[in-house]
């Protein structure tokens, strides 16, 4: 199983936006993160998140907790993934 952490790339499994990817901005508890898309990239709007309605992928970004959408969009770019998560994956 791959760690639920901060700066972990997601795919959103229930709900509107599934099948969208995100980014993991904050553990709240056990139950629930953080996401962020952010919105202008993949849709997703910042949002708790039941850790049930998520499928972690292998790639993480540097990040610091809360990170704005801004931050998330400069990491994303850095890490030259933006392709990647612009991508939905059809559930």
């Amino acid at each position: 199983m791959t760690a639920i952490q901060i700066g972990r790339i997601i795919v959103k499994t229930n709900g509107r936006e599934a099948g969208k990817k995100g980014v993991i901005i904050d553990v709240i508890n056990q139950n629930y993160v953080l996401v962020a898309g952010p919105k202008s990239l993949t849709g997703v709007r910042r949002r708790k998140c039941n850790i049930r309605h998520i499928e972690p992928t292998d790639k993480v970004l540097s990040l610091k907790r809360d990170a704005s959408d801004e931050d998330v969009l400069a990491a994303v770019e850095e890490a030259d993934l933006k392709k990647f998560m612009e991508t939905a994956i059809i559930p």
